[in-house]
């Protein structure tokens, strides 16, 4: 990446994780209605894990989204298993979001039998027919965004959408987020859309909670822009707003904006 190029994100860092949703909710909510003003039909990436926790049920209790008219896709899925398992993340937005809403339409990734390739070329079909409008995401320990980890990254990928073997500091992360009971038990595989779709979305909503992703908030700032820290790429973006809680933001000057930390190098 050309480190001298402009960059810049919108960062907010809350007290606590629940202000922390409540204010990327308060964002995404004012980015969807905005959207439904300007176009008949809005298509949505949502990611799926703990981290989106507060701001899908904030967005859920909203009385101003015209849901019947969004359209929404997720962005990974296991290799192998089961849409009616609880882990699926499919699974995951219909429990905490979707069977809530009259949701327009919700593209399942469906991963238990079919080959992985053919699910790929299938569902990265469906995401270029028209643009992506937002993507709610969040980042990994690691860094990654959607299932990019740092060794299967890459920030200039010509896929949609691809296959994946999934890291141990990954997998370790499913067992802190409780989706699996240990890491031999998470899949090694799964579908991920890659970097340059995420952040083809117009608009950005990422939300970053807890001590364990401090790391990958602090690189994100203030680290170079690297597959070694697949979020470094939404510093390129347009329309980035970051939220951190307490813990995930610590260390990170609040005299600073995102802004003013661009270009600094890692340690």
């Amino acid at each position: 990446m050309d480190e001298s190029l402009h960059y810049s994100f919108k960062m907010t860092i809350s007290p606590c994780r629940k202000a922390m949703g409540v204010a990327a909710g308060i964002c995404g909510e004012r980015i969807l209605c905005s959207l439904l003003e300007e176009k008949a039909h809005v298509r949505v990436i949502m990611g799926s894990a703990p981290s989106q926790d507060d701001v899908l049920a904030y967005l859920r209790n909203s009385k101003k989204i015209d849901w019947t008219r969004i359209e929404v896709f997720h962005m990974d899925e296991y290799v192998g298993i089961s849409p009616d398992d609880k882990a699926a993340f499919s699974n995951y937005l219909c429990r905490t979001l979707l069977d809530y809403v009259p949701i327009g339409a919700f593209h399942r990734i469906i991963a238990d039998t079919r080959e992985p390739e053919e699910i790929c070329k299938e569902y990265g079909a469906l995401l270029n027919e028209a643009p992506i409008d937002l993507v709610f995401l969040g980042i990994g320990e690691n860094g990654h965004i959607a299932f990019n980890d740092p060794a299967m990254a890459d920030l200039r990928d010509p896929l949609t959408m691809k296959v994946v073997q999934l890291d141990d500091a990954c997998r370790m992360q499913q067992v802190h987020d409780g989706c699996f009971p240990t890491i031999d038990a998470v899949p090694k595989q799964a579908v991920t859309l890659t970097v340059p779709t995420l952040l083809k979305g117009s608009h950005l909503v990422c939300t970053v909670p807890t001590i364990r992703k401090n790391n990958a908030c602090l690189r994100l700032v203030m680290g170079s822009i690297s597959a070694a820290c697949p979020a470094t790429a939404m510093r390129i973006h347009p329309d980035a707003n970051i939220f951190m809680d307490n813990e995930s933001g610590k260390g990170i000057p609040e005299f600073e904006t995102a802004e003013t930390c661009i270009g600094k190098k890692d340690k």
